[in-house]
């Protein structure tokens, strides 16, 4: 008898969007639709203690004002519970960037975000601590998952045009392995 196969679907370049309506943590609706004629980096992150993922946001949230005046806006995703970001002054920091929570991680499937216990245990191994140190000095929530949080979600980004077209698509290969910003800049500047 054959075993039904759980294939992850990705996205690719120069196509469109998977379009979404939903509510962020803030309760403001986000439609993905609402954005045409503005560049967007959708981002997925881990859970809401992630070292990696918390680094990550911090870092891209200090590039909000210039990346807003080239028209290029950010949409978060974590797969933690609404209450469980709301609950860290950090997450809540996060406005005016949509956060959104999806622990049932429909959206997650959706772009193809990559479960991977092997990327995960590598890149936990090889520089978990240094990472925690990292956050930790900029007064970042480090914490163990709670629920449904996954230690398995490898993280991704996508960069979608004025037309809702995806144009570029990072798959991270371990926890640190994000796109360059100096990629996001010159996409919002180009």
């Amino acid at each position: 008898m054959n075993q039904p196969t759980t294939e992850r679907i990705t996205l690719d370049i120069n196509a469109p969007a998977p379009l979404f309506k939903l509510i962020d943590i803030f309760d403001r609706e986000v439609d993905l639709a609402g954005y045409k004629g503005k560049k967007v980096l959708i981002a997925f992150f881990r859970h809401a203690g992630c070292p990696f993922c918390n680094t990550r946001v911090h870092n891209l949230q200090k590039h909000y004002e210039e990346l807003k005046k080239n028209r290029l806006e950010m949409i978060f995703f974590f797969e933690s519970k609404k209450e469980l970001l709301l609950s860290s002054s950090f997450h809540e920091s996060i406005s005016p960037i949509p956060l959104i929570s999806d622990p049932e991680k429909i959206w997650y499937n959706t772009y193809g975000v990559e479960s991977s216990g092997l990327k995960s245990a590598k890149s936990h191994f090889t520089s978990f601590f240094q990472q925690v140190f990292e956050a930790k000095k900029k007064k970042l929530p480090v914490h163990w998952m709670q629920g449904n949080e996954s230690i398995r979600t490898i993280p991704a980004e996508f960069l979608m045009d004025e037309r809702g077209i995806i144009r570029k698509v990072h798959y991270a290969k371990g926890l640190r392995d994000r796109m360059a910003i100096d990629e996001i800049m010159g996409f919002a500047q180009g």
